[in-house]
């Protein structure tokens, strides 16, 4: 029995042992070469990458960072949040993120059917969750600005901001709504505190368009290419590169404008406020089937009413009225939508009235947009309105203030001046239209198509001033 048991142990220390025990080393050197082979694959010391953000997380991100966010982005985002609502119906958050969207989505497609939407889903947030839902608010701000509802806007940020003064965000919206109210002392200071807490693209574009306002164009173009290069998504930077080709084109750099216009559409195809951009400076270096052809583009995606009104100006320009009143009529069958979204175009009705309909019409117009909020675009147009109308002496004092430091802001605008010198030689002031005139075309030799050339032959025939002109005072 003995023997028996002590049998195995005396053939495990034998051949049989040493053969397996090999077996087993053999094994757990395979073994470990496969996990050597795995480990050697993965990155040493770092988890696995993690997964891209989905389409609708980015433009969630960009929404509440209030950056632009690309229209394939927005769309997914926006379905997302309707079926999550319709789930769960007192989700405050939820609500918010799908106004914000609307929002958003509305003003990339100059789409104002989407601004009464934004309105309930951001209300709708409010009423389940009425006490600090920051988020809504801000989102009613910048739907007012969307709407050009300055007075809106500030009520609605100024509220936010009182709720979270640190809420970055905030800030912008509330610099977009002072701007609009001519209050820029306020916009600077807004500009200041948000600088003081971030830094980054966002807040660079945002202190390039104040820049710009107060005639730093220098520090807005800086600004600019900062916060394009600075941009991490296509749609960001290609909207921060449409607004430098804006501030080009201002100064009358065509070539440069349209660099910026085309890397901008490069970058996002749904960027039509570029393409609109690229009709304006090939109009401008006089390449006109191709500005017709970038008008026509951007119109089919972006029905806005002021491109409307700049290609039918155009048409004028070459000599095709019926052309031109068909881009009229656009304009006004979108002033009309607008207005049924909620949403204010009366200063580009304004405008269009005051150059190609009823000026008298125009001046009733503007008058009452400048009783509701008096900003220096505004200033200027009902002042021209006023000259249209017969009105120049009027119509001089809201130029003057428009194109006055203190009230307006600084901006070096051809458009503002041209309309200044265009008055003051009405009423005879010809020092001082001599001035304004040639400081238009100083500033953008090519600001618009029909009016540039006006502004080339009143300067013309107002000559040189003689050797003894008498002096004329600015009015302020």
């Amino acid at each position: 029995m003995e023997n028996q048991q002590e049998g195995p142990e005396r053939r495990e220390s034998g051949p049989g042992r040493r053969v397996r025990t090999r077996r087993v080393l053999i094994a757990s050197v395979a073994a470990g070469a496969v996990l050597g082979g795995v480990l050697v694959l993965l990155p040493r010391g770092r988890p696995a990458e993690p997964a891209p953000p989905s389409p609708g997380a980015l433009a969630m991100a960009a929404v509440g960072a209030g950056v632009p966010a690309a229209l394939p982005d927005l769309a997914e985002l926006i379905d997302e949040r309707e079926k999550r609502v319709r789930a769960r119906p007192r989700d405050a958050t939820s609500w918010a993120v799908l106004g914000a969207a609307y929002v958003e989505q509305g003003r990339r497609l100059a789409d104002p059917g989407y601004y009464p939407r934004a309105e309930k889903a951001l209300r709708t947030s409010l009423a389940v969750r009425p006490e600090r839902n920051v988020r809504a608010l801000a989102g009613l701000a910048a739907l007012s600005n969307a709407r050009r509802d300055f007075p809106a806007a500030r009520r609605w940020g100024e509220a936010a901001l009182a709720l979270e003064p640190r809420r970055w965000t905030t800030y912008p919206l509330l610099i977009d709504a002072y701007t609009g109210l001519g209050e820029h002392a306020a916009a600077q200071r807004t500009l200041d505190r948000l600088t003081e807490l971030r830094s980054g693209p966002a807040v660079l574009a945002r202190a390039a368009a104040v820049y710009r306002d107060r005639g730093r164009r220098e520090d807005a173009a800086a600004s600019l290419a900062d916060a394009a290069a600075g941009a991490r998504a296509p749609a960001e930077r290609a909207a921060y590169l449409e607004r430098a080709g804006q501030l080009a084109w201002e100064r009358g750099d065509l070539e440069d404008a349209l660099r910026h216009f085309r890397e901008a559409v490069r970058l996002d195809p749904d960027q039509r406020a570029a393409q609109a951009g690229q009709g304006r400076a090939l109009a401008g270096l006089g390449r006109t089937t191709e500005a017709l052809n970038a008008y026509r583009v951007a119109l089919a995606k972006q029905p806005c009413p002021r491109y409307a009104l700049e290609l039918g100006e155009l048409y004028e320009s070459l000599g095709m009225p019926e052309a031109a009143r068909v881009q009229y009529d656009l304009l006004r069958e979108r002033v009309r939508r607008a207005t049924a979204g909620g949403a204010d175009e009366e200063l580009v009705l304004g405008q269009f009235e005051a150059d190609h309909g009823d000026p008298r019409a125009a001046v009733r117009r503007l008058r009452a947009e400048w009783k509701r909020q008096p900003g220096t675009e505004v200033a200027d147009a009902l002042g021209w309105a006023l000259h249209r109308s017969g009105r120049s002496e009027e119509g001089l004092r809201y130029a003057a203030r428009a194109t006055h430091e203190k009230h307006g802001g600084g901006v070096r605008s051809a458009v503002y001046v041209y309309h200044r010198g265009m008055i003051e030689r009405e009423l005879k002031r010809y020092g001082a239209a001599r001035r304004h005139l040639a400081e238009a075309l100083r500033i953008n030799p090519h600001f618009s198509p029909l009016h540039a050339p006006a502004a080339r032959a009143a300067s013309a025939a107002l000559g040189e001033p003689p050797d003894e002109e008498p002096p004329e005072t600015d009015e302020k």
